[in-house]
């Protein structure tokens, strides 16, 4: 299972979106059951982040940043691509397909590399994620130390970054489901595992904790 990799539409070359379309910004309203509030509350605090429940329109699987960063390097480089990605205090978000957050932990749990796999948080439903703002944000610091035309890039790792690194585009983004995910997190703990031997992980147990 952990060389099989489903077929997608996604083939894209890897994006680097840091801003929310207004298609982008009806799909994650629509996660919430008041959409209309949440285009009021973006339109007079377009720099805040803000809150969204999970299990409807998407479920979040929430990774440290160096391992999430792994997980969605490989998706793009050697798979299908990734839905919406966010970086939120030094962890990176992967917006997945709704039920995505309570299959994957049973799917992990059968993988011989599941103890090289760091904790995640599975955002479901009954759960909710802060998200970064829609349009990034610059300091006036970096207004003052930047060249004309140079865009402000937080570090995504930083506790306080808080950023999209696939921001959402259209109304309907296709999003990873489980078995994706389970590739993702595969190759990315095999390519920070380096020449250890497969044998590290003889007794496969699941570090997911459900959010």
């Amino acid at each position: 299972m952990s060389d099989w990799l489903p077929e997608t539409p996604r083939t894209l070359a890897f994006p680097t979106a840091a801003y929310v379309t207004l298609a982008g910004a009806d799909w994650l309203a629509s996660a919430s059951p008041h959409p209309d509030e949440m285009h009021t509350l973006w339109a007079t605090r377009p720099s805040a982040p803000s809150v969204l429940p999970c299990g409807t329109a998407f479920d979040v699987i929430n990774a440290p940043a160096l391992f999430g960063r792994r997980m969605v390097d490989r998706l793009w480089s050697d798979g299908p691509g990734s839905g919406p990605v966010a970086a939120h205090r030094g962890r990176i978000l992967l917006f997945a397909a709704p039920g995505t957050a309570q299959r994957l932990p049973a799917l992990l749990v059968w993988e011989e590399w599941a103890t090289a796999v760091p904790p995640l948080l599975c955002h479901g439903s009954g759960d909710a994620v802060t998200i970064p703002p829609l349009h990034p944000r610059r300091s006036p610091a970096a207004d003052r130390t930047a060249g004309p035309g140079a865009a402000a890039d937080a570090d995504p790792a930083a506790p306080s970054g808080s950023r999209w690194l696939v921001a959402p585009d259209v109304r309907k983004p296709w999003l990873p489901g489980p078995d994706v995910l389970l590739w993702a997190c595969v190759r990315a703990a095999r390519s920070m595992a380096g020449p250890a031997p497969e044998a590290a992980a003889q007794h496969p147990v699941s570090l997911l904790t459900a959010g």
